[in-house]
């Protein structure tokens, strides 16, 4: 077999490769795709603000409750604070609370001067004189997010939540019902504050950061 011969079947062999590998990356692709929205934001590095997609997934059943995904979603975050709680329809859901922020409100330099406390499912925040950013910032860059563990090895690794260290969550934001008619549903925005501005998440796997 001369060169000639040789060179056009080694040509010929590397065409083949590249398309066999073009329709395998192709067809992994439509895979991920076709496992919808929480899949495609799973498979992302993490950002330094919250990832949130939307979600075709049909609605469950969770403990007796009703849980309608609303958007797929994922952050790591610091931990600003965190507070558990023991009684009401929400405890039976949510054993906990974070406060979480990213962005510049993961800085120490901007966090550490604010008065941050938890109770009542609220987050809130004070300074004296200025705040050490813009107050638009503070509202767009943290949260206070209820977590609701899919599993009980979730519900561990959130309990190892500390503030001042950082978690990687991903997950969902629902909308809960109770036959009884009680409902509690998740902000889908990042720039609420007040009442009915934090995010409810139907946690998938968490990590905290050593």
């Amino acid at each position: 077999m001369n060169l000639s011969m040789l060179l056009k079947i080694a040509i010929a062999l590397a065409v083949a490769f590249f398309a066999i590998e073009k329709l395998r990356v192709h067809r992994a692709d439509q895979r991920l795709q076709s496992l919808g929205p929480a899949a495609v934001t799973q498979q992302q590095q993490f950002a330094d603000s919250p990832v949130q997609a939307a979600t075709s997934e049909a609605p469950f059943e969770f403990r007796g409750y009703q849980v309608k995904p609303l958007a797929a979603f994922a952050v790591r975050a610091r931990v600003l604070a965190r507070e558990d709680y023991h009684a009401g329809k929400e405890a039976e859901l949510s054993s906990l609370d974070l406060a979480l922020g990213w962005k510049r409100m993961a800085e120490p330099a901007v966090y550490e001067p604010l008065g941050i406390t938890q109770g009542n499912r609220w987050y809130r925040y004070s300074w004296r004189d200025q705040p050490p950013i813009p107050l638009q910032e503070i509202i767009e860059s943290s949260a206070n997010m209820h977590m609701i563990a899919a599993t009980p090895t979730v519900e561990r690794a959130l309990k190892k939540a500390r503030k001042g260290g950082y978690i990687r969550i991903t997950g969902k934001l629902v909308e809960v019902s109770h036959p009884s008619g009680w409902r509690w549903t998740s902000s889908l925005t990042r720039s609420d504050s007040g009442a009915h501005s934090c995010e409810l998440v139907f946690v998938e796997s968490a990590q905290v950061e050593d």
